[in-house]
């Protein structure tokens, strides 16, 4: 069963063709360079990007699997249907649909956030790594957009048990390195200043919600502080040498990391869960990966991390995946054209007993 997906989530431009769990060719074009000088994703300039790849992308996707004849070697069309972007989700919807009806093949939906759940499950050509599916599995969520718990009770039903209530953990870390001037996208750029000092934590930044009972996070209170603290009493912006500024990178990124690991704690104990699956573009960060590992470790369980690098951000790879999932059900679009984008879907909507 091959089915090709897109996913214009946000601002990679991404097209893949997989067969089962195993991918066949993932292609991205990245859009960093084109935000990096506004700070942050800019939607209309991520829309038009979209539009001027997208065609390319797929192109490149059916030629590196070696498709050559897609109305006779595809057998379904897949797309991220949201959460995302709106002007970004549309163009990939579109395109969808477009080549659904080139091919006459049916339609398949999914949500970007259960491919972040999957992704730990995705194989490469030769079927590797063979993963085994032990549920449930208490999975986390961490990227600029999100952050969330959800119970991963069985495949294609998910429970929300904890989000969060403003700002994400990657949206923070940016919003950081932007004040310190280390650019866009910031999380890679504090990781490796963290790095350099030994991730060591010399202000003891607020770590937020760590005295609720429940599992919900919230980052803005932790960026207003950083923000004051470089201000500094006179108003002004605070003047610190490189070494200053790694300081506060990595201590930063110990109060975003000291709170996730701890909630993460909390929600094995409430959930008697201890086997995490952990996905979204946070975790490709090391020191935040060998601290969950110690997690787990103490509560003799296991985590799954996205199985290859590329799958930590977003990709069409781990949608093609969880539509092959879809595929075998008969969960199919009953109507391509009413197929619209849902910038703020939850993946509690994806929780399937009955077709779109």
């Amino acid at each position: 069963m091959k089915i090709l997906a897109i996913d214009t989530s946000c601002d990679e431009t991404s097209v893949a063709i997989a067969d089962g769990r195993r991918v066949l060719s993932n292609i991205i074009y990245s859009q960093v360079l084109l935000h990096k000088k506004w700070g942050g994703v800019v939607p209309s300039i991520a829309k038009r990007a979209h539009e001027e790849r997208i065609d390319f992308v797929v192109e490149e996707a059916l030629r590196k699997s070696k498709i050559q004849n897609p109305k006779s070697r595809i057998d379904y069309i897949a797309v991220t249907q949201g959460p995302g972007l709106a002007m970004a989700l549309e163009v990939g919807i579109n395109k969808a649909k477009e080549l659904a009806k080139k091919y006459q093949k049916k339609l398949i939906a999914v949500n970007h956030l259960e491919g972040h759940i999957y992704s730990a499950f995705v194989e490469n050509s030769k079927g590797n790594p063979k993963r085994d599916f032990k549920f449930p599995y208490l999975a986390l969520i961490i990227s600029g957009g999100h952050t969330e718990f959800v119970i991963f009770k069985n495949h294609l039903d998910y429970k929300i048990v904890g989000s969060t209530l403003d700002d994400a953990a990657g949206e923070a870390l940016d919003k950081a390195a932007k004040l310190l001037g280390l650019g866009y996208p910031g999380g890679p750029v504090l990781e490796r200043l963290a790095y350099e000092v030994g991730n060591v934590d010399n202000h003891n930044f607020p770590r937020p919600m760590l005295k609720s009972k429940d599992l919900n996070f919230s980052f803005s209170g932790l960026k207003t502080s950083f923000y004051y603290f470089l201000k500094g009493q006179d108003g002004k912006n605070a003047k610190t040498p490189l070494s200053g500024v790694k300081f506060l990178a990595s201590s930063f990124q110990e109060a975003v990391f000291d709170t996730l690991t701890k909630k993460t704690e909390m929600a094995i104990k409430q959930t008697g869960i201890n086997r995490l699956i952990i996905g979204g573009g946070v975790i490709a960060n090391k020191r935040l990966r060998n601290l969950m590992r110690a997690l787990v470790k103490k509560y003799k369980g296991e985590v799954l991390f996205p199985s290859y690098k590329y799958l930590s951000g977003d990709n069409a790879a781990m949608i093609g995946v969880v539509a092959g999932l879809k595929a075998e059900r008969g969960l199919f679009v009953t109507n391509a054209d009413k197929l619209d984008r849902i910038p703020r879907m939850s993946i509690e909507v994806t929780t399937y007993n009955s077709k779109i």
